[in-house]
C-alpha cells in the first residue's frame, strides 16, 4: 500500500492557501500601488496646471495670452524619464497654444470641481492628463480657459513596480519561512512517534503488553485502539496456549492407555484376550473423544468471557430439561436420576453455556460415582441467589480434595475411577462468566457429594 508523507502534506497545504492568498494579494497590491502612485503624481500634475493657469491672462487684443513657466514642466520629467505635454484652450475650445492634437478630457463636472483626472494615450504611449479650469480677468472682462497636462506614465508604472516587488519579496520570505517553521515543527511533533515506532519494533513477538510511551494527545486515540488490540490478542494466545497445554495434558492419559492396549492385543494369546483389550482401547478412545469435547468447550468459555452477553434465563426450567435428557444415560449406568424444583428461578446467563454447566455436573456424577447411586439435581433460590445443586450418595470427595478437582490440570483421582477431566473446571469457568461461584460439601449424612452453584438472581423481564 502507498504511503505518504505527512510532513510534505501539512506543507502542501500550508503553501498552496498561502500562495493562493499571496497571488491575490499581489494583484490588490498592484491595485493599491496604482492608486498611490496615481495620487502621488496626480498632486505633482495638478500642481503643475494650477502653475500655468496662474500665468494666463488677456492680452490688450483681449485674446488669452500666457507665459509657460517651463520649471513646471521640469519638475515633470526630473523622477523619471517621461515625457509632458501641455495645452491651454479657450472654454469653447479654440486652441491657444500647445499640442493640438493633444486630446482633451471631457470638461462637464460638478459645480465646483476645477480640477479633472483622466488616462489616455498620445503618440502611441499611455499618459495621464489632469484639466484645470479657470477664468482670467481684466477687471472688466472675464474669459474662461482650461489647462491640460499630461505625462507618460514610466515613472507612475516604475514606483507600482517597486512596491509590488518589495511586497512579492516580503511574502515570498514570509511564505519560505512559515514553511521551514512548519517543517521543523512537524519534524519536532513527530518525534515521539519515532520513538514510539522504534520502541515497537524493539520489542520481541511475545510482548504484548500495553504501550506506555508519551504520545500526542491527537494520537493518543490510536495508541489506546493498539493496546485494546495488543489485548485482546494477547488473551486469544493465552486462550490458544492453554488449549494447547489442556490438550496436551488432558489427552496424553487415553493415548497412553490406547497404545498400551494395542500392545497387549498384539500379544494377545486368545481371542477373549485381544477382544478385552480392544474393549479398552475403545473405552479409552470414547474418553480421549470426551476429554476433546470438554477441551473445545472449556475454549468456548475462554473465548467468551471478554465478550459475555448476559440474558434472563429460567435456571429452573434450562435444569429441569437437561436433567430430563440424562434420565435414559443414567438408568443404563444404574442411577437413579431424580429432579427437584418446578418453580421459576431467574438468573442471568447465556442458557446454553448453564446447560453445558449442568450436563457436565451430572456426567461427572454417574462417571464417579458408586454403579446405583442416586443423583438429585435442585434448583432453590436463597434470597436474591439463584442455588442450582447436583448430588449423589456415592463414595464422596475427601475434603482435601475439595479443591484441586475444579483446577485444569488434575491427574490424581477424587473419585473413584477417576483419571482427571475438565468436567468441573469447566463448570467453576462458567460460573465465573456469570459472577457465580461454585462449591464442593458433602451430600446428606456425609454420603457422597454435593456441587452447588450460586448464581445472582434476577427478575423476568416485563
Amino acid at each position: 500500500m502507498a504511503r505518504h508523507s505527512l510532513r510534505r502534506r501539512l506543507l502542501i497545504m500550508l503553501l498552496v492557501p498561502l500562495c493562493t492568498i499571496g497571488v491575490v494579494a499581489l494583484f490588490d497590491t498592484y491595485r493599491t500601488a496604482r492608486e498611490t502612485a496615481n495620487q502621488v503624481f496626480d498632486r505633482v500634475l495638478s500642481g503643475s496646471a494650477l502653475a500655468i493657469a496662474e500665468r494666463v491672462v488677456i492680452n490688450d487684443d483681449d485674446q488669452l495670452d500666457v507665459d509657460i513657466p517651463y520649471v513646471a514642466l521640469e519638475m515633470l520629467t526630473s523622477s523619471a524619464q517621461d515625457r509632458v505635454f501641455y495645452r491651454i484652450d479657450h472654454a469653447d475650445g479654440t486652441l491657444v497654444t500647445g499640442y493640438q492634437r493633444l486630446s482633451v478630457p471631457d470638461m462637464r463636472a460638478e459645480p465646483g470641481v476645477r480640477f479633472t483626472f483622466a488616462d489616455g494615450a498620445f503618440r502611441g504611449e499611455p499618459i495621464r492628463m489632469a484639466t484645470y479650469r479657470g477664468t482670467a480677468s481684466t477687471g472688466e472682462r472675464s474669459v474662461a480657459f482650461r489647462v491640460t497636462i499630461a505625462e507618460t506614465t514610466n515613472a507612475r508604472q516604475a514606483l507600482a513596480q517597486r512596491i509590488l516587488l518589495r511586497t512579492a519579496l516580503r511574502q515570498f520570505l514570509l511564505i519560505f519561512a512559515a514553511a521551514i517553521i512548519v517543517w521543523v515543527a512537524v519534524t519536532r511533533s513527530l518525534r515521539p512517534l519515532g520513538r514510539l515506532e522504534q520502541a515497537i519494533g524493539r520489542r520481541s513477538p511475545e510482548d504484548l503488553r500495553p504501550i506506555e510511551h508519551n504520545v500526542p494527545q491527537e494520537v493518543g486515540g490510536l495508541v489506546d485502539r493498539i493496546n485494546g488490540f495488543m489485548a485482546r490478542l494477547d488473551g486469544a494466545l493465552s486462550a490458544l496456549r492453554h488449549f494447547t497445554g489442556n490438550a496436551s495434558h488432558q489427552l496424553r492419559t487415553p493415548l497412553a492407555i490406547v497404545r498400551t492396549q494395542l500392545g497387549i492385543a498384539a500379544q494377545a494369546k486368545t481371542v477373549d484376550e485381544a477382544h478385552n483389550a480392544i474393549a479398552d482401547c475403545d473405552q479409552a478412545v470414547a474418553d480421549a473423544e470426551r476429554t476433546l469435547a470438554q477441551l473445545l468447550l472449556l475454549a468456548r468459555v475462554e473465548e467468551t468471557t471478554s465478550k459475555a452477553v448476559t440474558a434472563f434465563v429460567d435456571l429452573d426450567a434450562v435444569a429441569r430439561a437437561t436433567a430430563e435428557s440424562f434420565v435414559l444415560p443414567a438408568a443404563r449406568a444404574g442411577f437413579d436420576l431424580a429432579y427437584e424444583g418446578g418453580t421459576p428461578v431467574g438468573c442471568r446467563g447465556d442458557a446454553v453455556l448453564l446447560r453445558e454447566m449442568i450436563s457436565n455436573l451430572i456426567d461427572n456424577a454417574i462417571r464417579h460415582a458408586k454403579a446405583g447411586a442416586s443423583i438429585t439435581v435442585a434448583v432453590r433460590t436463597e434470597g436474591d441467589t439463584a442455588v442450582l445443586s447436583v448430588e449423589d450418595d456415592g463414595c464422596g470427595i475427601p475434603a482435601e480434595l475439595r479443591t484441586t478437582v475444579m483446577e485444569r490440570y488434575r491427574t490424581t483421582a477424587p473419585r473413584q475411577g477417576d483419571v482427571g477431566g475438565l468436567g468441573l473446571a469447566i463448570v467453576n469457568e462458567i460460573a465465573a462468566l456469570f459472577e457465580g461461584s461454585v462449591r464442593l460439601v458433602a451430600g446428606a449424612r456425609d454420603r457422597g457429594t454435593r456441587v452447588e452453584v450460586r448464581l445472582r438472581a434476577a427478575d423476568a423481564p416485563a
